[in-house]
């Protein structure tokens, strides 16, 4: 990727609190007006990385540009280039949803802030309510209009930390649809989430933070390839079949505990590989009740590479 190309660009980016190593050297690009996903556990150092890329704290070493501004030695010009809308709507519950936006509007000098406002509440449809105290703003509401006020003066990059924690789907539909409007306007989202179908639905790149170390990165579909092709689930009867055919298919399986009568069986995805499976139950005259294909999806690829262990910190 060109450096023209290129908003973001991170190389051996390292920070510990004290005792405690957070970044042990990230490395990635975020090219121009794209939506980039970095994905994490609990603290695996994605608000961490954030708050350095938006000239919040220092990094302790490697380096790392945003809009071609190295954001140690130039964090004025960085600060020029972005917005950051945190994980929690930064409006004022006393103004209305058009006083929030011509304030900031009037804070960063801009030349006709009543019409930036009007504009901006009109493109995250918000005009209807633009009069009504914040007060009343639902929670998919507060955060559009969060990233209204972070739009104003046209930021080159915005950073959006956990930007869906805690809204029902009706409200991650609609801020879904407020990042795709922001891609699509030309402006480059930097993304973080734990929610897996998130970055699959969003991102044109994905990167995998684990440990303080980038693990994995591409795109959705050149993750999902890390997962064998061969995900068959097959339900039985009763939890006996189940635990037989568990028996008879050896350690190409994972099944449901407890009450749970699914077998997951992993395979390669071969013709001749899944005819085995059923051919070896067969012979043990154990017949599944039902059976069908999955489609691997971040969430496996995701356990695959990091398993279900986050620490926090």
């Amino acid at each position: 990727m060109e450096s023209k190309d290129v908003a973001i660009q991170v190389r051996g980016l390292q920070k510990s609190y004290k005792e405690l190593s957070v970044l042990k050297g990230v490395d990635f690009d975020v090219a121009r007006g794209s939506i980039f996903a970095l994905l994490g556990s609990n603290g695996a150092g994605k608000t961490t990385t954030i708050n350095i890329l938006t000239t919040l704290i220092r990094a302790d070493g490697g380096t790392a540009t945003v809009a071609g501004h190295d954001v140690a030695a130039s964090p004025d010009r960085v600060r020029e280039e972005i917005s950051l809308t945190g994980q929690f709507a930064a409006v004022d519950d006393r103004l209305t949803g058009r006083e929030n936006v011509v304030l900031i509007g009037d804070l960063r000098h801009v030349a006709d802030s009543a019409t930036t406002a009007a504009d901006l509440l009109r493109r995250f449809g918000l005009e209807d309510a633009a009069d009504r105290s914040v007060s009343t703003f639902s929670g998919g509401m507060r955060r559009r209009l969060d990233i209204a006020m972070s739009l104003i003066g046209s930021p080159a990059v915005i950073f959006l930390d956990e930007p869906t924690t805690g809204f029902d789907p009706e409200g991650r539909n609609e801020m879904w649809r407020t990042i795709r409007t922001l891609a699509q306007g030309g402006t480059t989202v930097f993304l973080t989430t734990q929610y897996l179908d998130e970055a699959d639905e969003l991102a044109d790149n994905i990167a995998v933070l684990h440990e303080g170390r980038i693990v994995a990165s591409g795109t959705a579909n050149e993750l999902k390839k890390l997962v064998p092709g061969g995900l068959i689930e097959l339900a039985f009867q009763d939890e006996d079949r189940r635990d037989a055919a568990a028996k008879v298919l050896g350690g190409i399986y994972a099944y449901t505990e407890g009450e749970g009568t699914t077998l997951t069986i992993t395979t390669e995805g071969t013709v001749a590989e899944v005819a085995s499976v059923f051919g070896r139950l067969r012979d043990a005259g154990i017949e599944p009740t039902e059976f069908a294909q999955k489609v691997a999806t971040l969430d496996d690829v995701f356990l695959k590479i990091v398993g279900t262990n986050g620490e926090e910190g």
